[in-house]
């Protein structure tokens, strides 16, 4: 496969949220911000896709190898072209794009998570190091910023999980802390089996309201000045608050359906926010 056809099987759907999140952006930063997320993409498939697990290292050891060449000129794959002029000029360093690699060495290492700090800590590899390479991307040098990416890539990866509880119950897979399982009830079986029931909504309340709660904090991080650059993770931030939102009325009906938002209503969202500034609050 050429590198032509490569990204037209690959490039960001059109209809999802990134698709939406980029739609605006000038033509260099958007070409660089979807390789990020075709990259993050092809990470995680790494873990999604059914194969020998040797096979999966396998893989991984050469794009852990892709992105230590990232900045040299002599990386491979398109997505690693695509961001090498942000690696050169020292935006992206090839160490921030290894951590993400550090996240599915985790999701190949086990298939669930005793408690919260290390689901967190699998989600900041995982996506917060994708959210902080975006706002860099973006123009983002302050502690500040990329502080709020950090975090708004944590709830981004948290509000997936919990719209995926039931795909990820089909692989045999628990990203939910078995610790707070137990503490609403809710067993092993029970996510796996697909068996709801007011404990299992009373579980995924308490998650909710922490994702709510780190978005909150992540857009208070966030400087005014800098808003106007940011607006792709603020509409990202948008569109994940508004599935929330859905799960949250439908009383989580993630067991046994994948609740997803319509292609107008990301559209419109991601209108309203551009148009906004960025100002959310």
């Amino acid at each position: 496969m050429n590198s032509s056809e490569y990204w037209a099987e690959k490039t960001v759907p059109v209809g999802s949220s990134v698709y939406y999140a980029f739609l605006f952006l000038p033509p260099a930063q958007k070409t660089a911000a979807t390789a990020l997320y075709v990259l993050a993409g092809e990470a995680q498939d790494i873990v999604a896709k059914p194969q020998e697990i040797s096979v999966a290292h396998a893989k991984l050891a050469w794009w852990r190898g892709e992105a230590d060449r990232l900045g040299s000129g002599t990386s491979t794959h398109p997505v690693m072209s695509a961001l090498e002029p942000y690696a050169a000029d020292g935006t992206l360093a090839p160490s921030l794009i290894e951590q993400i690699f550090d996240g599915v060495e985790m999701d190949l290492a086990q298939t669930r998570y005793l408690d919260y700090r290390g689901l967190e800590r699998y989600c900041t590899l995982i996506s917060g190091t994708v959210a902080e390479a975006l706002a860099r991307i973006l123009g983002a040098t302050d502690t500040s910023t990329l502080q709020y990416a950090r975090q708004l890539g944590v709830a981004l990866e948290l509000t997936e999980i919990l719209r995926d509880v039931g795909e990820h119950a089909r692989r045999g897979r628990i990203y939910l802390p078995l610790d707070e399982l137990k503490r609403f009830g809710v067993s092993v079986p029970d996510i796996l089996q697909a068996h709801g029931g007011t404990e299992f909504v009373a579980l995924m309340r308490f998650q909710s309201d922490r994702v709510r709660a780190l978005y909150r904090a992540a857009d208070a991080a966030l400087p005014s000045p800098h808003r106007l650059h940011q607006r792709p993770g603020l509409i990202m931030a948008a569109h994940a608050q508004a599935l929330l939102t859905e799960l949250e009325r439908d009383q989580f009906p993630v067991l046994r359906e994948r609740v997803a938002l319509t292609p107008m209503r990301k559209l419109l969202i991601a209108w309203r926010v551009w148009l906004s500034r960025g100002r959310l609050r």
